[in-house]
């Protein structure tokens, strides 16, 4: 039997974060190499499409975004990593990163006409853009090339830019491998810029690829900002882990503690998590504070599933609940008054006692925070696992 030392606070192996790795990143290795092959191959100057990784929040995409970025930056690939807020615009968060994989790229050759016309380019993408869009606040000259990419006119304008660097890139013998996360946030119109630009790259064998992650709703918006996006990508769905990748996620890390769990308390873990990566991450951290010796009870889940939720509702769930305006709040709490498969627009609206048409624009406003999403025409489901629950335990009773 061990001693409560080895349950030690300070060697906790689990690692509940925003996009932190977690000690074990299970059940994701065929999406990590499907990722591997596709930039291997447009560095190699063959075809291939770019991903986005779809799926829920907390199942890990920023985590494999992450990983895949690593892995492509220690094999040298010219990367550009950012996240979409909401209400920035795409060249106020391109810009920064572009200079920056220019300026590596140029290093790389020492002196290259093709990587200062890139910078050139950059330069007076820029000014035409600082004249667009107010949230550019980039101040270096990088000079100009007089009729390139200066426009002021995003399609026009990033395509010209991608094709520059594309060009540099394959002087280089590498690619451009640009990761966007939250990319659902990407306005339309700037997200079909930057479609056109990706798929102007590939006409041209030009090795520029971007691999984005992003909630369920992305795979229409992709689709309603350019029609051939679903050729142009692959859309791999980021789900929860099976049984056994959940068991290896947790089990893996205190094995290297020799601490282990015995079955129900295993058990009693996947089901309330349901097997999504952050949820059993979280499960795991409280499951090891409240053992005192190896293996882990179910005594011990059940007093950390209290600590948990506890920690969920006042942190993970409560930033999200905490940006909604009150009717959005009560649109959602009588979405959670329904069984998860039948949550229709229509079902809603009548537990709110209104008409379909009049709680539509709520609906909407709901979609464009990310809190919803519709998998098909009149239903509806949360993009936060579990977030019924938490609606249940804060808004007790709709008024």
């Amino acid at each position: 039997m061990l001693t409560c030392l080895y349950m030690d606070p300070r060697t906790n192996p689990y690692a509940p974060g925003a996009g932190t790795i977690p000690p074990e990143l299970a059940g994701r290795d065929d999406i990590i190499e499907k990722a591997s092959i596709a930039l291997d191959r447009c560095r190699n100057g063959l075809a291939s499409r770019g991903l986005f990784l779809v799926g829920l929040r907390g199942v890990g995409k920023t985590v494999l975004l992450t990983r895949i970025s690593q892995e492509a930056e220690a094999k040298d690939f010219a990367v550009v990593s950012i996240e979409t807020p909401e209400k920035r615009s795409l060249p106020a968060l391109l810009i920064p990163a572009l200079r920056t994989t220019l300026l590596k790229l140029d290093i790389m050759a020492v002196v290259s006409d093709l990587g200062k016309r890139a910078l050139r380019v950059l330069g007076g993408f820029i000014g035409a853009m600082k004249l667009k869009y107010n949230d550019i606040e980039f101040g270096l000259d990088l000079g100009k090339e007089p009729g390139v990419a200066d426009s002021g006119d995003l399609e026009h304008d990033l395509i010209e830019l991608f094709v520059e660097i594309g060009k540099t890139a394959k002087e280089r013998k590498t690619a451009l491998a640009i990761f966007i996360d939250e990319i659902q946030y990407i306005e339309e119109e700037q997200f079909a810029a930057l479609i056109m630009a990706l798929h102007k790259c590939t006409q041209n064998q030009l090795p520029v690829i971007l691999i984005g992650a992003g909630l369920p709703q992305l795979v229409g918006q992709a689709g309603r900002a350019k029609s051939y996006a679903e050729r142009l990508f692959e859309y791999p769905n980021i789900g929860p882990l099976s049984r056994e990748a959940a068991k290896k996620a947790l089990e893996s890390p205190a094995h290297k503690y020799s601490v282990s769990y015995d079955k129900n308390a295993m058990d009693e873990i996947l089901l309330q998590t349901m097997c999504y990566p952050y949820f059993l991450q979280e499960w795991g951290k409280h499951s090891w504070q409240c053992a005192k010796q190896s293996p882990i009870t179910l005594n011990d889940v059940k007093l950390a599933t209290n600590l948990a939720i506890s920690e969920l509702d006042a942190n993970f769930f409560r930033v999200r609940f905490d940006r909604l305006t009150p009717t959005e709040k009560k649109y959602l709490r009588a979405m959670a008054s329904l069984k998860e498969n039948s949550r229709r627009s229509g079902d809603i609206a009548s537990i709110l006692q209104r008409d379909v048409q009049a709680v539509a624009p709520i609906r909407a406003q709901l979609i464009n925070k990310g809190m919803i999403f519709s998998p098909s025409h009149g239903d509806n489901s949360f993009t936060v696992p579990l977030f019924d629950g938490y609606l249940k335990r804060v808004i007790p009773k709709l008024e």
